[in-house]
């Protein structure tokens, strides 16, 4: 099973061997590994998408590691999750519309378009992105690249009285 970490850590030098030489140690294999900046500068968010089994005893290690401030579990359903990828694909100049078309019902973008390729930007969701690809397989894939799994839980939301949201 695929479980979403979400870590935040110090900013300083050697946290991200730290953190992802853990999970190495412990036979786990990272499938999605992104770091950025936090909201505040002296932090940064990492988001480790790994598969295996109860992620009880990694919580706890990560805690033990220096500069570790929060560990948190995601849970499905309860996350916001998304990805970029750029995806170039082959591009006949007579099938280029249909393939535009396909596109846009996923709202990719045309980044770069070359002599027989045409090269998309889209981001959302990890399953609209293999459904894209899926789609684009048909063209044949020339190059792709994506960036890691961001993930933040979504916001808790209770209801007043009178029937209003109100965040919590």
């Amino acid at each position: 099973m695929k479980h979403v970490i979400s870590v935040t850590v110090e900013n300083k030098p050697g946290v991200l061997a730290r953190i992802s030489s853990m999970f190495a140690r412990r036979g786990f294999n990272i499938h999605s590994l992104t770091v950025g900046p936090t909201e505040d500068p002296r932090l940064s968010r990492m988001t480790v998408v790994v598969d295996g089994p109860e992620m009880e005893q990694i919580v706890k290690q990560l805690y033990k590691l220096v500069h570790t401030v929060k560990v948190t579990e995601l849970e499905p359903g309860e996350t916001i999750e998304r990805e970029i990828m750029l995806v170039r694909v082959n591009a006949d100049p007579t099938r280029r519309g249909e393939l535009l078309d396909a596109a846009n019902l996923f709202s990719a973008k045309v980044v770069d378009v070359g002599a027989t390729t045409v090269t998309f930007e889209v981001a959302g969701e990890p399953s609209t992105l293999n459904d894209f690809l899926e789609l684009l397989r048909t063209y044949g894939i020339v190059t792709l690249v994506k960036s890691g799994r961001i993930a933040l839980a979504k916001d808790q939301k209770s209801t007043t009285r009178r029937g209003r949201l109100r965040t919590a």
